[in-house]
């Protein structure tokens, strides 16, 4: 820790006068001075008491790796039976964007069994190398030899950044092979800007979405983050210019500790991500009878019902038809959203939206700084009406 503490120079009084001022709780004096895992380096504590009681030591900078010999943008490729996840496609737009500012190639990485249709249909959105792991055993996902592909991938072709979709395959898989090539890992980012020198901005929510985290890791290679499904938008296919490149697989590589020894599908369930038209219900409009009138506003619209994060901890919805933060994002054509504040955090999963009506009694609801029409008013009022001129009509 860059805080050393001289306990020579801590009395009674200035251990007490350092636990009072720290915001952040941090401090604890109990005839020695400490300070616990929730100082967040505002450095209060080097302001206060005699000098030299807390002081502040830089780190020393680690050296800075040659980034020359790190080039490309990756796309991890997930895929689930040779069919690739849909924000595959919206990681590939953004990293062509990224690659554009620094003259690099666009790569893919795909590692499946039998994915030679999936590695050409990647090459039709414009990227210029598919880099295959294409063996029987790796038909499953099984983090094992997922992770060493992925590795072996890393110290071969050694691209300089990597985008891994923020699903549930991706946040375990990432996490386990930047712990491997020893990379930081930016997770759920929601912005990302690349810079000429090659460092990655990876910008995401923290302290709740009330700030706006900017994280850059300019000694290391390569630069590891994952990102929301619906946060960027998918490129349109192009005529294929790229190359598919198959990648060895040696048994070791192919070994692990666990094994499939089946697989059972789960029923489809439908997704709210992938939702064209979302009725979504807040705190203000979380009585029974309430959930039912926007239900049947989404019954009429062909629209799937979400909810904010109180409604769940509430019981009153499963998780999966939560938006925020700690939900789902969507972008839908269209979201329609009743008695909801919106906090940033709920914000964050629905801004980028194509349309956005809000209907909510306060005048001054945060919501209306992001909708794009609005109704001030008692939705039991609104809702009827709404219900009357939609219900019978074609779906958005």
């Amino acid at each position: 820790m860059p805080l050393k503490i001289d306990q020579s120079k801590i009395t009674k009084e200035v251990g007490e006068a350092l636990v009072a001022a720290c915001p952040f709780g941090a401090i604890s004096y109990d005839g020695t001075l400490k300070i616990g895992a929730g100082c967040k380096m505002c450095k209060l504590c080097t302001k206060r008491g005699p000098a030299g009681a807390v002081t502040f030591e830089e780190e020393a900078t680690a050296a800075v790796c040659d980034k020359s010999k790190w080039r490309g943008v990756c796309v991890y490729a997930e895929q689930h039976d040779g069919k690739i996840h849909p924000v595959v496609f919206e990681l590939i737009g953004k990293a062509k964007e990224l690659a554009a500012v620094t003259g690099h190639e666009v790569y893919a990485l795909l590692i499946g069994a039998d994915v030679q249709a999936a590695a050409e249909e990647l090459l039709t959105y414009g990227v210029d190398k598919v880099f295959v792991y294409d063996a029987p055993a790796l038909e499953n996902f099984v983090i094992g030899p997922y992770a060493n592909a992925f590795t072996d991938f890393i110290e071969k072709i050694r691209p300089s950044s990597i985008l891994v979709g923020a699903t549930v395959l991706g946040r375990s898989l990432a996490p386990k092979v930047a712990a491997r090539v020893r990379a930081g890992l930016t997770a759920d980012c929601t912005v990302l800007k690349m810079k000429e020198n090659t460092d990655l901005v990876q910008i995401r929510p923290a302290f709740g979405g009330n700030i706006m985290a900017q994280i850059v890791t300019p000694n290391t290679r390569p630069q590891f983050c994952t990102v929301r499904y619906k946060i960027f938008s998918a490129p349109e296919k192009c005529e294929p210019h790229g190359v598919i490149l198959p990648m060895a697989t040696p048994d070791k590589m192919l070994r692990g500790r666990s094994e499939v020894l089946r697989v059972e599908k789960k029923p489809e369930e439908v997704d709210i991500s992938d939702a064209d038209v979302i009725v979504a219900v807040g705190r203000g409009f979380a009585a029974k009878d309430d959930v039912a009138l926007a239900a049947r506003l989404a019954h009429a619209l062909g629209a799937q019902l979400a909810c904010t994060r109180p409604l769940v901890e509430a019981g009153v919805f499963d998780p999966k038809h939560q938006i925020g933060l700690s939900g789902r994002t969507v972008k839908p054509k269209l979201i329609i959203t009743i008695g909801i504040s919106g906090s940033v955090q709920f914000a964050a999963g629905m801004r980028s939206s194509d349309t956005i009506v809000a209907i909510n009694s306060d005048p001054n609801a945060s919501i209306f700084d992001v909708a794009h029409y609005g109704f001030i008013g008692d939705a039991h009022e609104i809702i009827p009406k709404l219900i009357e001129k939609t219900e019978g009509r074609k779906h958005v």
